[in-house]
């Protein structure tokens, strides 16, 4: 069985791999942006798939980390690039 994490593990690295290309070649910033995010849930999945391969328990908290990790970074994301349109006077009511 440890031979099938094994070989998952190494898809989930090729996958990296291919985001890292997304990343380096990526037209706009929304297309590296979701590269990065492949990069954060790929990298949840290897980390679980490795701590059942290895028996190693800690690697599930790594791999819980490494999520919340991925999901700051979309927020950071968002409020930097994308825009709220507000009212030029800045009241509300009107």
């Amino acid at each position: 069985m440890t031979l099938v994490f094994y070989v998952v593990a190494t898809f989930l690295l090729l996958t990296l791999l291919v985001g890292l290309l997304r990343i380096w070649r990526g037209p706009a910033a929304a297309d590296r942006m979701l590269a990065s995010q492949l990069f954060g849930t790929t990298g949840v999945a290897l980390m679980l798939v490795l701590a059942e391969a290895q028996a190693m328990a800690s690697l599930r908290d790594v791999a819980l980390v490494l999520a919340i990790l991925a999901v700051m970074a979309v927020a950071a994301f968002v409020t930097r690039v994308v825009r709220i349109d507000r009212e030029p006077d800045g009241d509300p009511d009107d």
